[in-house]
């Protein structure tokens, strides 16, 4: 009987330890992580990073759970998801690293054909500042909610770069890291169901129909090597604390366009990356801990998020009409919302409506050119944004 009760003890004890209110936010994030699960297996929704986000929100949120670092009886535990986040989160490591497999997945092919695409990535940041503001006005309005450097890290969620929010997140120490990241990778996620409503509520038929010629012929080989030399030295120029993250992203792309390291192109893009998207989304979960995430400061987060998506969108297609009044070439409007990061999704979902309106608008490599070329403005936004807000 002495047995049955320690037995019992041993499984329930941790529970009956705990508050009705505890317990009831346990089950919550419970419930939270078998969404981004279920997200991620059955829609296919951001699967390499929604899984494991999903399963480490589950895990951190076990009574006492030994895969974070905590104090039992005056004695400090070191779990191993707190360990691999000071190594690799905390320093910023891990996001830098994975930029090098993106640059080596990127081709610029298409941005390099037509440099001026660079403006419409440029253009559809526009949302993270707009989000900025209003986020440090909430901060002012109602005190103990955003810092000015949380709401720098909130904005960035509208450039729809994971690995960028991360850094910029990490990088002012906001407590608000884990409702950031879930905010950014689930509307990256949801970029086919976000966009075509944004897009059709500032575009017309005919401008949804309007045709872009696309000029053949391949780039030269020396322009595709000096062309992340030259943009790190420009991002770095003109925002310095972006030097990382361009720096990392131009490396992996120079990996890939010098033709003589193959094997490190195709070990970056593919072992690599997969090796740290694993780390990065289990580990960012050491931020899901239910006191820290399910407040209302959370649910404020995801509706800004949105925001600063929404804005992105709808700023870089009304630059795209901007521009069809003083150009003699005119371009379809809706490229314009590929200038948000979340590549090439977003390049995707342009070329299918585009098929939509007519099954002869072919405007793939005009839309992946903008991608690209947003993929770079949203790492130097986020330099700006490091430079422009002090720590």
């Amino acid at each position: 009987m002495e047995l049955f009760r320690n037995f019992i003890d041993a499984i329930f004890g941790s529970i009956l330890a705990m508050d009705a209110v505890g317990i009831l936010k346990m089950l919550v994030m419970w419930a939270i992580g078998g969404i981004l699960i279920f997200l991620a297996i059955k829609k296919e929704m951001e699967p390499s990073l929604l899984m494991p986000m999903g399963f480490g929100a589950i895990l951190v949120n076990l009574p006492f759970s030994g895969a974070i670092t905590q104090v039992i009886d005056g004695v400090t535990e070191e779990g191993p998801l707190s360990v691999l986040f000071d190594a690799g989160i905390a320093n910023e490591l891990f996001p830098l690293i994975l930029f090098i497999g993106i640059g080596a997945m990127i081709d610029f092919g298409p941005l390099l054909k037509n440099p001026k695409l660079l403006l419409f990535g440029a253009a559809a940041q526009f949302g993270i500042f707009i989000t900025i503001l209003l986020a440090a006005v909430i901060g002012e309005l109602v005190p103990g909610t955003f810092s000015l450097q949380d709401a720098a890290a909130i904005g960035i969620i509208g450039a729809a770069d994971g690995p960028t929010a991360i850094f910029v997140a990490n990088y002012f120490g906001t407590k608000y890291m884990g409702a950031i990241l879930v905010a950014a990778y689930s509307y990256m996620a949801l970029v086919p169901i976000i966009q075509p409503p944004c897009i059709k509520l500032v575009t017309t038929k005919k401008e949804r129909k309007m045709r872009m010629p696309y000029e053949a012929g391949e780039v030269k080989k020396s322009v595709r090597i000096l062309f992340p030399i030259v943009v790190t030295v420009i991002a770095g120029m003109v925002a310095p604390r972006s030097v990382g993250l361009v720096g990392f992203l131009m490396f992996g792309n120079l990996i890939r366009e010098c033709g003589v390291l193959n094997s490190l192109s195709e070990t970056a893009q593919n072992t690599l990356a997969n090796l740290i998207t694993i780390f990065l989304g289990i580990t960012v979960a050491v931020k899901m801990q239910a006191d820290q995430f399910l407040t209302w400061e959370t649910l404020l987060i995801m509706g800004l998020g949105l925001f600063a998506f929404v804005f992105d969108t709808i700023g870089g297609v009304m630059f795209a009409k901007l521009i069809n009044l003083f150009s003699k070439n005119k371009v379809n409007p809706m490229i314009g919302a590929c200038g948000i990061s979340a590549f090439p999704m977003s390049s995707r979902v342009v070329h299918k409506m585009g098929l939509a309106e007519d099954p002869q608008n072919f405007l793939l490599m005009h839309a992946a050119g903008v991608n690209v070329g947003g993929q770079i403005a949203s790492v130097i936004a986020g330099g700006l944004i490091l430079n422009l807000v002090a720590k």
